[in-house]
Parts: C-alpha cells; sequence; structure tokens
C-alpha cells in the first residue's frame, strides 16, 4: 500500500476495503461518503487535507488518524497550513445554490455548480450554501481563476461566494 499523505485523494482511500467506515467512524461528517455520487465525483478531487477541511478538523489529525488505521506511523512535524488569500464578496448573487440538497438528490454539486457559473456574466455572483466548507469546490475554482469567500456563522452553515 503507498504511504497516505496529506495530498492522497478521498477515492484511493476509498479502494481500501472499510476505508469508508473508518472515515466516517473518525468523522460523523463523512456520512456524506455513503453517498455514491459523491464518491465517484468530489472524492476523486478531494485529498486529505480537503476533506479534514470540511469535516472541520485540523488536517494533521485527520492524516495521522487515516495512518495510524493502516497501519502506518504518524507524521511528527506540523503541516503549514497555507491559507488561501481571499476577496471578500460583497455583490448579492445571481444564483444560490445549494449543495445539502444537490447531495441529497445523489448529484454532482461541482458539475452543477459549474454549469450555473457559465449563465453569469463577468462580476456576478454565485452562493453555494452548504453544512461544510467545500473545499474541493473552492480549490476547484481558484484554480480556474474565479474570486472566492467562504464565510461562516458557526460550524454548521456555510456561504461560499464565486465571482465570475
Amino acid at each position: 500500500m503507498k504511504e497516505i499523505t496529506i495530498d492522497t485523494k478521498i477515492a484511493t482511500l476509498l479502494e481500501i476495503d472499510g476505508m469508508k467506515d473508518t472515515l466516517i467512524a473518525i468523522n460523523p461528517k463523512f456520512k456524506k461518503l455513503n453517498n455514491p455520487v459523491l464518491r465517484r465525483t468530489l472524492a476523486k478531487v478531494a485529498s486529505v487535507k480537503q476533506a479534514a477541511i470540511v469535516g472541520g478538523m485540523e488536517p494533521i489529525e485527520l492524516l495521522n488518524k487515516l495512518r495510524e488505521s493502516v497501519g502506518q506511523e504518524p507524521i511528527q512535524v506540523d503541516l503549514e497550513q497555507k491559507e488561501s488569500k481571499q476577496d471578500i464578496i460583497t455583490k448579492e448573487p445571481k444564483i444560490v445554490i445549494n449543495a445539502n440538497e444537490i447531495l441529497d438528490r445523489e448529484q454532482n454539486p461541482l458539475a452543477i455548480t459549474r454549469k450555473a457559473l457559465k449563465e453569469l456574466q463577468k462580476g456576478e455572483v454565485l452562493m453555494i450554501i452548504s453544512d461544510f466548507k467545500p473545499e474541493p469546490l473552492i480549490d476547484e475554482f481558484s484554480k480556474d481563476g474565479y474570486k472566492i469567500n467562504s464565510t461562516s456563522s458557526d460550524d454548521k452553515n456555510f456561504k461560499t461566494f464565486i465571482e465570475k
């Protein structure tokens, strides 16, 4: 078995027998992995680090729990967490997407968000509402050059703004 790192994709981990149950046992927020669409789509782009952030955990904590579950030694050094500089977006969203409802319908929030962004004009804003910080989506759209800001009034509700 390959060494589990902070950049290991969740889909790779799910190839290990029992790993889905292990992830859910580590953090109940990972119950979303029971959704087959999520496993086929977002799990392929989400890393251990991103999953930890979605689950409200420190990435090193999740990494070491996963490593220990497969008999690998925990990492002893602190991983530097790079906080992405996010611009504050103050514009009213033109489109609002509820990621939880999309996942409940076993659809792909990444694909639906991408399609919705195509409908926007430059400078318009899309907002994603979710009960987790959608770190894999944030990373994907940041790579595409979108301006992104994700805020939370508490650990249960996130609003992620994407400006085209």
